[in-house]
């Protein structure tokens, strides 16, 4: 019989019980402690009991009735617990011990990893100490396990988590199972790692996956594009350097907008009579 190692679920007997708990035992009379704590009801001695293995605090293989969401090989969506700075972000299981995605697999900015309550699509990894991790889900393991997404999603709007950042854009997967990337043009900030965000179908591709967009709808977003222009120029006493004629590599700096967004917004605030524009500025009427 193979020796017990940590992260595998085994059948074994109860040799016997003592004050704290039962002493586990196979057919090659390895032995393993399961605490009361651990332990989902009474034992007796000789019965068998399915059992999770793990290394507790102390280093020593230890035994919990408690059974894992995950082991190696299965994926889960799993709830972040807490987060620590370097270290990385935890993730409940199921069992009394939370289990740790490193920092070295996190983002790389701080700012971008999950908070506690998202939700993280992960495997787990057994180290050859017998140390457990966590294991963010592949965009290869993501795109595998998607469900090719209909045409007739086009301009939909659809419910999902962030499961890859990158410097271009964000991939997300739908409650639907359906994968999408939001080019970073389509969003006015980067969602951090595990969020829930609503997106809205701007394409559907040939392979199934989909082009999603994280900013409104023209007639939705002019409102708040018109109020960042507006407060962006009170801040600068009612004056800003730039104009329908800027660069739009310039605007999409300073503003995080397409060249096509500032000009409606500030056609808005022009059609509402609140500004004016002159000799590439732009001013508040009256100042």
């Amino acid at each position: 019989m193979n020796e017990l190692r940590p992260g595998e679920i085994v059948t074994l007997s109860v040799y016997r019980t003592t004050p704290l708990g039962y002493i586990l035992t196979n057919e090659a009379a390895e032995e393993v402690f399961l605490h009361r704590n651990e332990a989902t009801r009474e034992l007796a001695e000789d019965e068998e009991v399915d059992v999770f293995l793990y290394i507790d605090q102390k280093s020593r293989l230890t035994a919990t009735m408690a059974m894992p969401k995950i082991q190696e090989g299965t994926y889960e969506w799993l709830e972040v617990v807490d987060v620590k700075r370097r270290m990385g972000a935890f993730v409940n299981i199921g069992t009394n011990k939370d289990l740790l995605i490193a920092a070295s697999d996190l983002p790389l900015y701080e700012d971008s990893w999950p908070q506690v309550g998202d939700r993280l699509y992960c495997s787990m990894r057994i180290t050859h100490r017998g140390m457990m991790y966590g294991r963010l889900a592949t965009d290869d393991i993501m795109k595998d396990r998607m469900t090719p997404a209909p045409r007739e999603l086009f301009n939909r709007d659809l419910e999902g988590i962030v499961y890859r950042l990158l410097k271009v854009g964000t991939y997300i997967v739908t409650d639907e199972g359906y994968v999408g990337f939001v080019h970073e043009t389509e969003r006015k900030e980067e969602p951090r790692l595990g969020e829930r965000v609503k997106a809205r179908v701007i394409n559907v591709k040939d392979d199934g996956t989909l082009n999603l967009s994280l900013l409104g709808r023209k007639q939705e977003s002019m409102g708040g594009d018109a109020e960042q222009l507006y407060e962006y120029m009170e801040s600068r006493g009612g004056a800003m350097p730039f104009w329908d004629k800027s660069y739009p590599e310039d605007i999409r700096e300073r503003f995080n907008m397409s060249k096509a967004a500032f000009k409606r917004a500030l056609g808005q605030l022009m059609k509402e009579d609140k500004v004016y524009q002159e000799e590439g500025w732009t001013y508040f009427k009256g100042k």
